[in-house]
């Protein structure tokens, strides 16, 4: 029977498959007025399909602790209570599937307030309808973009008030899983890499000041995260930079402390805090981070990144590397990998009765 259709529990969870859909933003959710940050039909369109080819979690993409959190102005947002209402229509449908429906909390950091990706992704000035980006320190992130503004540890503190109150608002959404987002240059993840956290003060200069943002997030969602539900934590295994960046060395010493502050699994990506860094992509070239986690701290692990063929997928999981595959561009062009993958391997998916004539 194949590994990859079968269970995995987390707490008092069951997922009932190991093919997980990785968070991708959409950029597009409601940009204005009172509906702002709010989930659209495009939302509910795009998850209900992965829902139904069978797709065993889906994280629903980075959504803003708050409105400067976003990284764009189509980003989802999931600081007020008309937010969480276009979210519920989303969770109740995934679980009417059988999906577990997962979110991903997260706050852009100097990677904030820019334009949407295919009209170019530049960044937004205040004056035109953008805002001020904050970070670890006033370094921004590549030429042509704004200074960010450092924040103080008075801020700090507001924002991880932040992260709580939006895992509160995404349990009364209906989700299942938070994912805490402090990968690809946003703002927990500036925090962790020197080169982005230049501060001199408890919240830089050592691994354990630049881990402790982190830390303390975690502590502060856990809190408020029921014990029965899993908390998952995003993170770039390496800034691939020659020196002076987020090492993957950093990434298992940082593992061990979540696992012991209640993180379940950790999502493991790389990259993003650094622009026009040479990456060496390939089929499946994160897993080794995520396999080295996992074979070093004990902590679960899912794997990302070129994660196509089911027979890759199935090897990832069955040889112990990850306990559960990401796919991100695979499901953008199938919804429907995951069924098929199943009748590839032997395994079973849920298929909604109006579509069993397909099977």
């Amino acid at each position: 029977m194949s590994t990859l259709f079968q269970p995995y529990t987390l707490r008092s969870l069951t997922i009932p498959n190991r093919v997980w859909m990785a968070p991708m933003c959409q950029y597009s959710a409601e940009m204005a007025g009172p509906n702002m940050g709010a989930a659209t039909d495009w939302h509910f369109a795009h998850y209900a399909a992965r829902a139904a080819g069978g797709t065993g979690l889906i994280l629903v993409e980075a959504t803003a602790v708050s409105p400067e959190g976003r990284i764009s102005p189509g980003d989802l947002g999931i600081w007020n209570t008309t937010q969480v209402e276009s979210l519920r229509r989303i969770t109740d449908f995934l679980k009417e599937q059988g999906t577990v429906p997962g979110i991903q909390l997260a706050h852009a950091g100097r990677k904030a307030s820019t334009d949407l990706p295919w009209r170019g992704g530049d960044p937004v000035d205040p004056e035109a309808h953008g805002w001020q980006p904050v970070a670890p320190s006033p370094v921004p992130f590549d030429e042509g973009h704004p200074v960010p503004t450092e924040l103080t540890v008075e801020q700090i503190h507001a924002v991880t008030a932040q992260f709580v109150a939006a895992a509160r608002n995404a349990l009364a959404a209906g989700f299942e899983v938070a994912e805490i987002h402090g990968a690809h240059g946003y703002l927990i993840g500036e925090f962790l890499s020197p080169h982005s956290n230049q501060r001199q003060d408890a919240y830089g200069g050592s691994f354990e000041n630049r881990v402790r943002f982190g830390l303390e997030v975690v502590d502060a969602v856990r809190a408020v995260w029921p014990d029965r539900l899993p908390l998952f934590f995003r993170i770039s295994a390496t800034d691939w930079l020659e020196e002076a960046g987020w090492t993957q060395d950093d990434t298992v010493r940082f593992a061990a402390l979540l696992k012991e502050h209640g993180v379940d699994l950790l999502d493991v990506s790389s990259g993003g805090n650094a622009p026009r860094v040479r990456i060496p992509t390939g089929p499946g070239y994160q897993v080794p981070f995520a396999a080295r986690v996992r074979a070093e701290t004990g902590l679960a692990v899912a794997a990302v990144g070129m994660i196509t063929e089911p027979a890759q997928a199935e090897k990832i999981v069955a040889h112990g590397e990850a306990d559960a595959v990401l796919l991100g561009r695979e499901l953008l062009r199938n919804p429907s990998w995951a069924r098929g993958a199943a009748r590839a391997l032997g395994g079973e998916v849920p298929v909604p009765p109006q579509y069993l004539r397909s099977v």
